[in-house]
């Protein structure tokens, strides 16, 4: 299964069975990773590798090969910031072509500053362009919420921008499914009408995350800890977050607006066990719910 498969193209309400059969894993790469996807993840469900600054791109494109080796569909994150030059991605695209890779996720990284030439996504997109799309699918990040340093409308125009070289949009995690749904269909109204995945964290606690972030190094690791505040604030407070909670509020909320909202995206934090496990039961729970309703209907 790819990672587009599903996806249709006419604007329908999506309910929360479909929006778990269109799912994406986002996995770190990380000693014990590739054995955990083995493990705990059927080969039906679409996989991204995240890039550690710390790594680099070769240890995510490595372990990008050996799981499509397994037979997943994997999409590796290309951070631009990370990206010295042409040369560099040229090498990076062949590996990827070579094993059989044909997704990305195409995002500008949270370097503080470039390595090379590459100071955004743009710029990557428009240079994978230049070599005629070697990709099948490319993904680009979208921010419900906006992004801290960058200005609202400045996010607006580089989705504008990005959105003719790309295939779908992988949201970053919001707890409010009514401000993703009203900013899908913003962007939607805009003009941007690529498949939207809603990015939303999986079954995972705070000292998961803090041990996460000791494995990213110091400079990552803050950045990280910065962007997971409020996961972090929400799992200080008892039941405060779950995940099926927020599966819900995003089938309803999305039922209730015309958006392009797809699918999820799973930020498992490598907690995959639980995170398929979450996944089964709700899929489990809502089935049987639409057999509820089906059986009264008749």
């Amino acid at each position: 299964m790819g990672v587009t498969d599903g996806i249709d193209s006419v604007h329908e309400r999506p309910d929360l069975r479909s929006l778990l059969c269109n799912t994406t894993y986002e996995v770190m790469p990380f000693k014990g990773t590739e054995e955990a996807v083995l493990a705990d993840v059927p080969a039906s469900i679409p996989l991204t590798v995240t890039v550690t600054e710390a790594k680099g791109i070769s240890v995510t494109v490595s372990l990008a090969e050996r799981l499509t080796g397994h037979g997943y569909s994997v999409a590796p994150h290309l951070p631009a910031r990370l990206v010295s030059d042409e040369g560099h991605l040229a090498e990076v695209v062949a590996r990827l072509r070579e094993a059989s890779i044909h997704a990305v996720l195409v995002i500008g990284g949270d370097a503080s500053h470039p390595v090379g030439r590459f100071p955004d996504a743009f710029s990557l997109l428009r240079s994978l362009e230049n070599m005629g799309r070697p990709f099948k699918d490319v993904a680009i990040a979208g921010y419900p919420e906006g992004r801290a340093g960058i200005p609202d409308q400045a996010l607006e125009l580089a989705l504008k921008q990005k959105s003719p070289y790309a295939t779908r949009i992988v949201t970053q995690m919001c707890f409010n499914a009514t401000t993703t749904s009203e900013w899908a269909r913003d962007i939607s109204c805009a003009g941007v009408e690529l498949p939207v995945h809603v990015g939303l964290p999986g079954p995972v606690n705070r000292q998961k995350l803090i041990r996460i972030s000791s494995r990213l190094g110091l400079g990552q690791s803050a950045r990280f800890l910065q962007k997971q505040r409020s996961l972090l604030w929400r799992f200080l407070l008892p039941g405060a977050y779950g995940p099926t909670k927020l599966a819900r509020s995003l089938e309803t909320s999305a039922s209730n607006a015309r958006t392009e909202i797809r699918g999820l995206h799973i930020f498992t934090f490598n907690e995959l066990h639980q995170t398929e496990k979450w996944r089964r039961e709700l899929l489990d729970a809502s089935q049987s719910a639409a057999g509820t309703w089906r059986r009264g209907r008749t």
